[in-house]
């Protein structure tokens, strides 16, 4: 239940900036496709629409037990954040480059999904080329310390 679902491509993809845990609004068939891990976040991104903070292509696939009251998979999100989260965030978005990333979706203690979002500016590609030679050259210490 405490396990976390981990975008990594936006880890290789973007620079994060800075984080924020938002609450998400569900259905009861996508909280238990969650539970069970069902989550593909992608290509996942955030936009603002009339003032709310909407998740865009988050794959939460059917509920094989939901018949009739199973929900769309693609469908868009509301992000529950507070009134000065969601004024800050809009702010440094209008920065040329910078977009707001789903990076983590989690339950909290209380039994809610939460998700963990992040101000993020693209990467270059040898920024890119940099995270693989880094994660090599650990990969290749573990194995030798293994040894």
């Amino acid at each position: 239940m405490n396990e976390r679902i981990v975008n990594k491509r936006a880890y290789f993809e973007y620079e994060i900036l800075d984080k924020y845990n938002a609450g998400i609004m569900l259905t009861g068939t996508e909280v238990k496709s969650v539970r069970l891990g069902n989550v593909n976040m992608g290509d996942a991104y955030c936009t603002f629409s009339q003032n709310k903070l909407i998740v865009k292509n988050l794959h939460i696939s059917v509920w094989k037990q939901g018949s009739y009251n199973n929900h769309t998979p693609l469908r868009d999100k509301v992000l529950l954040l507070t009134k000065t989260e969601i004024k800050k965030l809009l702010n440094k978005v209008k920065d040329k480059g910078i977009t707001i990333i789903p990076l983590e979706i989690f339950f909290s203690e209380t039994g809610f999904v939460k998700m963990t979002i992040g101000l993020a500016k693209g990467k270059k590609t040898y920024d890119k080329r940099e995270a693989i030679k880094e994660r090599e050259v650990k990969r290749n210490i573990n194995r030798n310390s293994d040894e």
